[in-house]
């Protein structure tokens, strides 16, 4: 199943916004912030992997992410798609049915046993290789798994997360100095769009909300958690 429509990326991100608060799976709490594995607070929290249970969502995410693909990065610039353990691997296998290609998964580590495998399924030496994963923070995770890839021989030029914070320079960087074009479909700020317009919550606690987008670490800070990334 290759064919998907070329929808407008404003379209799109729009789209995905709306299907995840339809699904409940963001949620916005400025007056008991959530607390990251970071350490950071945080006034919103996500679950993409929520989309995995509605299947016209999960189909209609996968025709964006198809899209953004082919149209950022081109039709014929991988050899096959990846997911990191474990959110990644579903939509991975989503995504190559999707595009006609073969899939691989990539571990957190080596299993510890048998032929010691970080990276299951087949990969040739030199494989153009497009990592997924359902969310990016700020690339941490994602660079573990295109590490391992390069390690054992994959190219890795493209990655795409459905889901994008887009509110850390870390991660512009991080990405900028792996060699990496990250492709997205929506960020926290088409979420807050959406919210806003729909008058989801009160004034107060979108203006809390879009503080933390403007300045996420210091609104931590402010609110008991870390104020840097370690």
């Amino acid at each position: 199943m290759i064919q998907t429509p070329f929808t407008e990326p404003t379209v799109m991100a729009e789209l995905l916004a709306k299907m995840l608060w339809e699904i409940k799976a963001v949620h916005f709490n400025a007056a008991d912030p959530y607390k990251l594995s970071s350490g950071m607070r945080s006034p919103v929290y996500i679950d993409c992997r929520k989309l995995l249970s509605y299947p016209r969502v999960r189909s209609a995410v996968m025709d964006f992410a198809a899209a953004t693909l082919l149209r950022n990065a081109g039709f014929e610039q991988f050899d096959c798609i990846a997911g990191g353990e474990t959110a990644g691997i579903p939509f991975a296998a989503l995504l190559a049915d999707r595009l006609a290609l073969p899939m691989i998964y990539v571990r957190k580590a080596p299993k510890g046993h048998g032929r010691n495998a970080q990276i299951e399924g087949h990969m040739p030496e030199g494989a153009r290789v497009l990592v997924i994963e359902d969310l990016t923070t700020a690339g941490g995770s994602m660079f573990k798994f295109i590490d391992a890839i390069r390690a054992a021989g994959g190219v890795v030029d493209h990655g795409i997360a459905l889901f994008f914070y887009g509110i850390f320079n870390e991660a512009y960087e991080r990405f900028d100095k792996g060699g990496v074009k990250l492709h997205y479909i929506a960020t926290w700020r088409d979420v807050l769009a959406v919210a806003t317009s729909q008058k989801l919550f009160d004034d107060k606690t979108l203006s809390e909300v879009e503080a933390f987008l403007d300045a996420p670490l210091e609104w931590s800070g402010r609110n008991g958690g870390v104020s840097s990334l370690g």
